[in-house]
């Protein structure tokens, strides 16, 4: 039932691209398309005002795209093996095109929340296969240097899209902010048509539906709970939160029993072996709080600088804009530098720098110098880009290449599921802290949200200490192909 057993050859009419050309080109699209999952935390405001819609229908911008990122993520290990990488890039940066297109142009708060819809669907395609291709085509000796760059994509869109979106909203309406990412997308699609190759290797395999429907009820059920954990603290939900939790994790059992049951065949949807490989399990756990703290960061920080140091919204993204781009500048060295020395040495000083950076955090109250809030996200951003690039990279390379797709599905999936745990945890000790204030010390909101504030970092700083015990384990030796290697020097 194999096919395709070689790579297959361009046509003549299209020029012949080296790889590094179409990673280059996944990496830019791949950065606009997730740059989008955080460009409306900063709109929702002006949106709620022109489409006269509550906070709580507003927040379904932000959670429909997440949502259609858990259903639609674990079902790429399927798309990867079974369609050639040309068809399946069109594929995303056509949905992501056209949900753009819908939402520049929506009449509503309906038609924009499909267009978001849309624009996720593509999103969710893009990032599993930029993995893939990678881990396919590049050598094992140079992967840390490609995987760099796309930790900018990780990790720094994300970061610097309140930044982007609160730079167009303070001279634009908020249309502005899809139509500015429309022309990128036509010259992506049109650069891909005369560069990106099918280098990567297709095989008939079957899309088991059970699984399909089981990890769709499992990812989403638990994003959307833990999404609606801080609007309920709020009062704002739409069911109690524990219902999709409970939903969520009873399909997640379920599901996990049916792959194991379907093991290593065709019709696995996400081959769970690759927890057997303990490089990947142990990068996988330190991703996702990593992830985690970041995604954090990026829900307190905003709140923080508005709510409680009273800032507007174009100074709040300025200020998340150094750090953002920090990480950006240095994912290229810290690639570099894994390529020569491994994951440890990066890994532990990364972890034990972002632990001081929410120490500094946990010390926030309402008279906190803004330089200082500046400088200590700087410091964390530097911490968490010595840990992103390493451990992505050790992660998927400690796999043999059968099951790459799998284990890029798998670190993209658990990636939402960590800013859905990120965002849900830190409003939900923030909200808690500021609650007890108020009821135990009768003080002003502004102090009673630093006082949450400073709950959430604690709490934070407090379990860094125990990622900076489990960065030990951190293997520092690379591993090619799934056979265990020193790395060069």
């Amino acid at each position: 039932m194999v096919s395709t057993g070689t790579l297959p050859t361009a046509p003549s009419s299209r020029p012949a691209a080296r790889p590094g050309a179409v990673i280059a080109l996944l990496v830019v699209a791949a950065f606009v398309v997730i740059l989008n999952e955080t460009i409306m935390g900063v709109a929702l405001p002006e949106l709620m005002r022109e489409l006269d819609i509550a906070a709580a229908t507003a927040q379904w911008l932000t959670t429909a795209f997440l949502l259609t990122m858990a259903v639609v993520i674990p079902t790429t290990g399927f798309l990867i093996q079974r369609f050639p990488l040309r068809g399946l890039f069109f594929a995303a940066m056509g949905l992501f095109t056209l949900g753009t297109l819908i939402a520049a142009v929506a009449p509503g708060f309906g038609v924009l929340l499909l267009g978001r819809i849309v624009q996720a669907s593509g999103t969710a395609i893009m990032i599993p296969l930029l993995f893939t291709t990678v881990l396919n085509v590049v050598p094992a000796n140079r992967r840390g240097r490609m995987m760099g760059l796309i930790s900018i994509v990780i990790s720094v869109a994300p970061a610097v899209g309140p930044t982007v979106s609160g730079l167009i909203l303070s001279v634009f309406p908020w249309r502005a902010m899809f139509i500015v990412m429309i022309p990128i997308a036509l010259i992506a699609i049109a650069l891909g048509a005369r560069w990106v190759q099918n280098l990567t290797e297709t095989r008939r395999v079957t899309l088991d539906v059970v699984s399909v429907v089981l990890s769709a009820l499992a990812f989403g059920g638990l994003i959307f709970g833990l999404s609606s954990i801080g609007e309920a603290a709020r009062g704002h939900a739409l069911v109690p939160v524990w219902i999709p939790l409970v939903v969520g994790a009873v399909a997640l059992a379920a599901f996990v029993v049916r792959q194991l049951r379907l093991g290593s065949t065709d019709r696995v949807l996400l081959n769970l072996g690759v927890f057997r490989h303990s490089s990947f399990t142990v990068a996988v756990i330190l991703v996702v709080v990593a992830m985690t703290t970041l995604f954090g960061v990026l829900i307190l920080l905003p709140l923080y600088l508005q709510n409680v140091l009273g800032l507007g919204t174009l100074p709040t993204g300025l200020m998340l804009l150094p750090g953002g781009l920090l990480m950006g500048l240095m994912a290229p060295l810290v690639g570099n530098l894994f390529d020569r020395f491994g994951a440890r040495p990066l890994v532990l000083p990364g972890a034990v720098v972002a632990s001081v950076a929410l120490w500094g955090f946990a010390t926030l109250s309402s008279t906190t110098p803004i330089a200082f809030v500046i400088a200590v996200h700087c410091v964390l951003s530097l911490g968490l880009a010595f840990m992103f690039t390493p451990l992505m990279t050790s992660a998927l390379g400690s796999l043999p290449p059968a099951l790459y797709p799998h284990g890029s599905a798998i670190v993209s999936t658990v990636q939402q599921l960590a800013g859905a745990i990120g965002t849900a945890v830190f409003v939900t000790l923030m909200t808690v802290g500021a609650a007890g204030a108020v009821a135990n010390e009768g003080v002003s909101m502004v102090d009673a949200t630093a006082s949450g504030i400073h709950t959430a970092f604690f709490v934070a700083a407090c379990l860094s200490l125990a990622v900076i015990v489990l960065a030990a384990f951190v293997r520092t030796a690379k591993q090619v192909d799934g056979v265990e290697g020193m790395p060069a020097h």
